[in-house]
């Protein structure tokens, strides 16, 4: 079964209940999984940073039983969220094995920086002169945020601004094919950060170059989003290459 037949079942299936105990949506406090959301989109959420912030490691056997257990959620949007997942590069469906966490690997991360410091500059260019003022908002809204994560070296926080800050980015480029090439590219960069930040990375100089993108973005300046795009990728190669080191 496919993901768009998938959908189509459960978008006809009886109503779901809410998660009991949700809190309003703030910035970085938790996962997105608010109003707004569907069952699939929260189950993706979670999976999501449960994979980035290495909690279900590489190489670990998934199980959408105990994962619906795990989060509370069926087991049709865990399925559908895996597909997703899938599709990400974060997991990998093995034929009459299952679903397993995908490898870390340095060379497909060194490519992927590749095509996302045109994708990400691009993205910049395009959300600085298409981003309206509550979405400008937003972004400085974000940057003042992860520089206050990165003075508490909360790690958790800036990973969950920096994929709000993804989103956002997305969302005001408004151009579906960048968004659709670059969103297969960031959870598997986070999780690589998240694996090694604490050896050769600094939080506070990446918090504060991806503030500088948001910063730029929010002032509609898209010579200067771009520019800022480029400093913060080359942070991004240089950290990837010194985990050549390790």
């Amino acid at each position: 079964m496919d993901l768009t037949t998938a959908r189509s079942r459960s978008r006809s299936a009886a109503p779901r209940k809410r998660r009991a105990n949700a809190s309003p949506k703030t910035v970085a406090s938790a996962p997105d999984t608010g109003d707004g959301l569907t069952l699939t989109d929260q189950a993706y959420v979670q999976l999501e940073e449960l994979i980035t912030t290495l909690q279900l490691p590489p190489g670990a056997f998934l199980s959408e039983l105990a994962l619906a257990s795990r989060l509370s959620i069926g087991r049709t949007p865990i399925r559908e969220a895996l597909q997703r997942l899938a599709r990400d590069g974060l997991v990998v469906v093995i034929p009459r094995r299952g679903i397993l966490v995908s490898e870390i690997n340095l060379r497909t991360q060194l490519r992927l920086i590749e095509t996302r410091r045109v994708l990400e500059a691009l993205l910049a260019r395009l959300a600085a002169e298409r981003s309206n003022a509550d979405e400008r908002s937003a972004f400085r809204t974000i940057a003042t945020a992860m520089r206050a994560a990165a003075d508490k070296a909360d790690d958790l926080a800036f990973m969950r601004l920096d994929r709000e800050f993804n989103q956002l980015m997305a969302a005001a480029a408004r151009n579906e094919f960048a968004v659709r090439s670059i969103n297969t590219m960031t959870a598997l960069s986070r999780r690589f950060w998240y694996l090694h930040y604490k050896e050769v990375g600094d939080l506070p100089q990446s918090a504060n170059l991806h503030a500088a993108v948001a910063e730029a973005v929010a002032s509609g300046d898209a010579s200067a989003a771009a520019a800022a795009s480029d400093r913060l990728m080359d942070y991004i190669e240089s950290f990837t290459r010194k985990t050549l080191d390790l």
